[in-house]
């Protein structure tokens, strides 16, 4: 069977949407700054877009709170074709860490990063079904270390439960990711070396390899 194109079948929807001259709404889910920076670059062209930051998975709060102000800022400071605002989701750990029970030894990119895809395309999902969106999609394959496979897998089956179209997309083909590296050295924006949840910097630091974590 062959894999599919999801940067093609993206294209693909963009110019049918021009061709009628409509400029879609789009909820686009973000991970971090050095992430959307392509993404806004490339879809404020053709969207209009509310940028979703929602990751309950993010540890500790203090990282929390300084990715979520560097993506706020940037959305401020990056020029857009199309308007793009800003929309911050609740923080809430706790949901991650239910999510991800049971799966707290599993390899980075095994099945706990699946589990925590569909906690956050869920929540977009449904913000984007509560604001009458015509599309949702995530950043986070623009990342060489995601499954843009099983992003897009879970992001269709969870619009099909919700009525809300996700747009296919492997943000990391045609230079993307490396356009993001270009943005985030030219916005001076911070990037963190390591994914966002405990375990996944647990990986990184072997300082934090006993760090409790607490179910509430």
């Amino acid at each position: 069977m062959n894999r599919r194109n999801y940067q093609r079948e993206l294209e693909q929807i963009i110019a049918g949407h021009q061709k009628k001259g409509e400029v879609p709404r789009l909820l686009l889910h973000s991970c971090c700054g050095p992430c959307s920076s392509y993404v806004m670059e490339y879809l404020s062209q053709y969207f209009s877009i509310t940028l979703f930051y929602y990751n309950p998975n993010i540890y500790p709060p203090e990282e929390y709170k300084k990715r979520a102000k560097e993506q706020a800022g940037l959305v401020e400071r990056q020029p857009h074709a199309y308007p793009v605002t800003f929309l911050e989701g609740t923080y809430d750990p706790d949901r991650f860490f239910q999510a991800a029970k049971g799966h707290e030894k599993d390899p980075e990119g095994g099945e706990r990063c699946f589990h925590c895809y569909e906690l956050r395309l869920r929540e977009a999902a449904e913000a984007a079904k509560a604001g009458g969106y015509d599309y949702f999609t995530t950043t986070l394959s623009i990342s060489p270390l995601k499954n843009a496979e099983k992003l897009n897998e879970i992001g269709e089956r969870i619009g099909a439960e919700y009525g809300v179209s996700y747009l296919p997309s492997d943000f990391k083909k045609k230079g993307g990711y490396q356009r993001s590296v270009e943005l985030s050295r030219e916005y001076d924006l911070y990037r963190q070396n390591y994914c966002g949840c405990v375990y996944s910097r647990r990986e990184d630091s072997t300082d934090l390899l006993d760090t409790p974590v607490h179910l509430r």
